[in-house]
């Protein structure tokens, strides 16, 4: 498989052709939903969709002179689930959300304070499903910089970037595996200097990659 060096412009370009037009509805191309079940090597117990607590998340890319760039958190130690993980900025749709695209600018703005004058959506991937019973949407956008950054410290340690080039080379898309309430899972994982990026925030990655790629 290739690796994808693209620039900012490059990459919004291929994003607007190769991504979903509209955010996908619940049962929508059921056979593509995509999740924690891609990777195991027998059945998974997997919560059903419609059930599944409906969450969107924002995979931003800064357009950054030097090369593209995707604007990652890790989430508060303090947190009681996915404490210290890796992840997009994001969080359950509330019911006055009314988009996808409007939960993930608003958490993305109540988590690091990016302001969403900043963000031009490019299109979205197909719904992801957790283990842990959640049915994310993934919006793709560019972030244009200048842009200042406030942290919310309730819910993120950190904000930083990594770039797109490493994050869409499959050289780095490592498959990896622990015990997990008594079965073993893979999953990929992406570890990025001090930054372990892996699970659920992996596989967005993943398939972000294999759209573009083709």
């Amino acid at each position: 498989m290739t690796a994808l060096n693209l620039t900012a412009d490059a990459f919004a370009a291929l994003a607007r052709e190769r991504l979903r037009h509209e955010p996908p509805a619940l049962g929508d191309l059921i056979s593509r939903l995509r999740g924690d079940h891609d990777m195991q090597s027998e059945p998974f117990g997997m919560p059903d969709e419609a059930t599944a607590i409906q969450a969107a998340v924002l995979i931003g890319i800064v357009a950054r002179p030097e090369g593209p760039t995707v604007l990652l958190t890790q989430r508060a130690a303090a947190l009681r689930s996915h404490s210290a993980q890796i992840a997009f900025p994001g969080g359950r749709v509330d019911a006055v959300d009314g988009s996808p695209v409007v939960t993930a600018l608003r958490e993305a703005e109540e988590e690091i304070g990016l302001p969403r004058q900043q963000v031009r959506t490019l299109g979205f991937l197909d719904a992801y499903l957790t283990g842990t019973g959640y049915r994310i949407v993934p919006v793709v956008a560019l972030i244009e910089p200048p842009f200042s950054l406030t942290i919310n410290r309730y819910e993120v340690d950190e904000a930083f970037e990594t770039p797109l080039a490493f994050l869409l080379d499959p050289a780095n898309h490592h498959r990896e595996g622990r015990l997990w309430e008594g079965r073993y899972r893979t999953y990929y994982a992406m570890p990025f200097g001090d930054h372990y990026i892996w699970g659920a925030t992996a596989g967005m990655i993943r398939n972000l990659y294999e759209r573009l790629a083709g």
